[in-house]
């Protein structure tokens, strides 16, 4: 199988789409758009992160061994398009803080996390992050599918 095969395989399953987001004292915030995200454990709580080798996003989370993780919501594709550079033009965005660490404001879930572990798997790291704080809000998420910003459909009652 060739590279484009298995990228169009993987884009067939439906994700929420994320920013990962840290901070370097001095250099500011730093951010990316990502989908490979998931929950690792409840006891402790931990979440895994996917960054890419040549990632800018990577050392900048090397240093300062914190990030976020920002579940976008339905109204958030242009925060998406902005962290993937699919928009080229400088547009401001402003970040909150929970637990101290740079979060995007209305997100459906922000997680702040502490890096507690790093694993290199293929052109990949794998950050494994220690939750130390976490706020949900309770909106519709942004989704991709098959390469492309998707939207749930509206719940249809199942009659057995």
């Amino acid at each position: 199988m060739d590279d484009r095969q298995f990228r169009n395989a993987m884009g067939k399953f439906a994700t929420g789409v994320t920013v990962i987001a840290t901070e370097v004292e001095g250099e500011g915030v730093h951010g990316m758009t990502a989908n490979a995200f998931m929950s690792v454990s409840l006891d402790p709580k931990l979440v895994v992160i996917s960054i890419g080798e040549k990632a800018k996003i990577l050392d900048k989370i090397k240093q300062s061994k914190l990030f976020t993780v920002n579940i976008l919501a339905a109204d958030q594709q242009e925060l998406s398009m902005i962290f993937a550079e699919q928009i080229k033009e400088n547009k401001e965005v402003v970040f909150e803080r929970l637990d101290g660490k740079p979060v995007l404001s209305g997100s459906v879930v922000q997680i702040a996390c502490e890096v507690s572990a790093e694993h290199v798997e293929g052109d990949h790291i794998l950050f494994i992050g220690k939750v130390t704080d976490i706020k949900i809000d309770d909106v519709e998420p942004l989704v991709f599918y098959s390469g492309r910003y998707r939207s749930l459909a509206e719940e249809q009652p199942v009659t057995i």
